[in-house]
């Protein structure tokens, strides 16, 4: 009489799993780093030319991928990469700026934390992806705490500011909704639609930059540092990694990622600027990174 051995079943790993959760890692550096622009733009630049702030932060940038990589847009990629540029950058910085200059940062980052609810409202007429309660769950939650790090209750309102911050998170929801609609074309890779896009968006900032501040500004060494930064970092670096990511993961779990945005940049004011840290502000940091952590988890259920 012979007695079967039953082994037990090796540990099995998903590598597909792993990829998701290593790439979701490398695309939440991004709005990390945007994160810096408010102490950046208050601390070391000069005021009154967000334009111009938008315009060096990714002409140049895109232009240097455009000659490194020597590959334009063919076809319809014209029209959509100016498109995408528009939504991405070339409207996008600009009313980020603005908003930055004229609202508290609280304020503005509030503000600009309904984007992952605009991305999930947008997302049914361009994708087809119905609003699903835990998508409109985790974006609210996720707003509420951003509120709770960054606001402050006798922050004055400014209509301006308030305009255009509304209008810098339509635009970026609009940019990641089309983004993830209209993908790459076959044989494009990841930084080549980035040096589009910078470039489409720098050169929809040029003539309106000069139109409108007219000469640029006097540029002293922080200044300069500041530009450096939010051109090299903010821009380049920061947009490759972007774009990689809204091009393979699900679109409202990427939109949530950028609520790291004003959590980073409400640690910046702690930590640079002296600023308050209050118990509501801990409990805020909780529940937004409750809701950037839940939304990824449920878009993986989903998506399984």
């Amino acid at each position: 009489m012979t007695t079967a051995t039953v082994s037990a079943p090796a540990p099995s790993s998903d590598p597909a799993a792993g990829s998701t959760a290593a790439l979701t890692l490398l695309t939440a550096l991004a709005p990390m780093v945007w994160g810096t622009t408010y102490v950046v733009t208050t601390e070391l630049l000069p005021p009154g030319h967000p334009l111009f702030a938008g315009l060096l932060r990714a002409l140049p940038a895109g232009l240097v991928l455009l000659v490194l990589l020597r590959r334009l847009p063919e076809g319809v990629w014209w029209w959509r990469a100016l498109a995408l540029g528009t939504l991405n950058i070339g409207l996008f910085f600009p009313l980020l700026f603005i908003a930055a200059e004229r609202l508290p940062g609280g304020v503005a980052a509030t503000v600009g934390a309904i984007q992952p609810l605009l991305v999930v409202l947008l997302a049914l007429p361009v994708l087809g992806e119905r609003p699903t309660r835990s998508r409109v769950g985790w974006a609210l939650t996720g707003a509420a705490g951003v509120a709770l790090v960054v606001l402050n209750p006798a922050a004055e309102l400014d209509a301006l500011g308030m305009v255009a911050g509304a209008g810098a998170a339509l635009s970026m929801a609009a940019g990641i909704v089309l983004t993830r609609r209209w993908g790459r074309p076959d044989g494009v890779s990841s930084p080549v639609l980035v040096s589009w896009l910078l470039t489409a968006g720098g050169l929809v900032l040029l003539p309106a930059t000069f139109l409108v501040e007219g000469a640029p500004p006097a540029i002293d060494g922080p200044a300069a540092a500041g530009y450096l930064w939010l051109g090299g970092v903010g821009g380049l670096a920061a947009y490759l990694l972007w774009f990689r990511g809204v091009g393979r993961l699900p679109v409202a779990a990427t939109a949530l990622l950028g609520l790291l945005s004003p959590v980073v940049a409400a640690t910046l004011g702690w930590l640079l600027l002296g600023q308050d840290l209050r118990p509501v502000q801990l409990v805020g940091f909780a529940v937004a990174l409750a809701a950037i952590v839940g939304g990824q988890l449920a878009a993986s259920r989903f998506s399984a």
